[in-house]
């Protein structure tokens, strides 16, 4: 293992922790009083202080160890940098579960080198659990190995999803549901869970559309190093289209040549 990937990933996992846990105290401060201030951006889109906040936290712990390193954050944008190595930053990917009280919300740090997603972590505050992994090391939840299912037909594939809404607003929504009727159960786990479900074996697919780089830097590495694959709809392996498949590898061919018979 390339000792500047491990030291990195090290602090990978603490960034992330750090992030995230910020947000949680905030998270639970209001939880009773429901005042959490929301600040709609240009896309309308909600923000908090807990986003800033820990996004601010992540940068600055990881700026102390390797100030040359490049950033991509979804508060804060984009910082070139002059090592080859850049981090990816969602302080709180399920805002609007985390405003809502809904505790499936987590803090995405994925870190790319040369244009290659390297490293991921997916830290779930409120469960106090961490999904992890390494190029070449393996996937985790904390410390326990993960992989995904071995389930090869698509008649008994478990399907997650966000939300219906981004297929709709993207002109999707017939591709989605035919897609949908193929599979054998559907659950709606919205942002990052359904990556991490997929990864860990208890789902097989996870289909997407509406995400930005943030969203899926990390959860890229972590489906990977777990077996799985991870593409856009055209099975593309980059991170800057919005359109996102990611399954357990057995199911990714038939998938694609599915959802492109649907565009076509």
């Amino acid at each position: 293992m390339r000792a500047d990937w491990k030291s990195r990933y090290d602090v990978l996992t603490e960034a992330a922790r750090v992030g995230g846990d910020f947000a949680k105290g905030i998270y639970d401060d209001t939880f009773d009083r429901r005042d959490l201030d929301v600040i709609r951006k240009a896309d309308s889109s909600p923000v908090t202080i807990a986003d800033r906040g820990a996004e601010e936290r992540i940068r600055a712990l990881i700026e102390t160890h390797f100030p040359n390193d490049g950033f991509l954050g979804e508060e804060y944008g984009d910082r070139a940098g002059s090592t080859g190595y850049r981090w990816i930053i969602d302080p709180i990917d399920g805002t609007k579960s985390f405003i809502r009280h809904v505790p499936i919300w987590g803090t995405l740090i994925g870190l790319d080198f040369g244009g290659e997603q390297i490293a991921g972590a997916a830290y779930i505050p409120v469960f106090g659990q961490m999904y992890r992994a390494l190029r070449g090391d393996g996937a985790y939840l904390d410390d326990r190995r993960i992989r995904t299912s071995d389930i090869a037909e698509l008649s008994q594939a478990i399907l997650c999803y966000s939300s219906i809404q981004w297929f709709t607003k993207a002109g999707k929504q017939q591709e989605f549901l035919d897609f949908y009727r193929r599979t054998g159960r559907q659950r709606g786990y919205g942002d990052f869970y359904g990556f991490v479900l997929v990864a860990q074996g208890s789902c097989d697919i996870m289909l997407e559309h509406g995400v930005s780089a943030w969203d899926i830097a990390a959860t890229k590495a972590i489906i990977e190093e777990a077996g799985g694959r991870f593409t856009d709809w055209s099975g593309g392996g980059g991170i800057d289209r919005p359109d996102v498949l990611a399954t357990n590898g057995k199911l990714h061919d038939v998938s694609l040549e599915f959802l492109q018979s649907c565009s076509g």
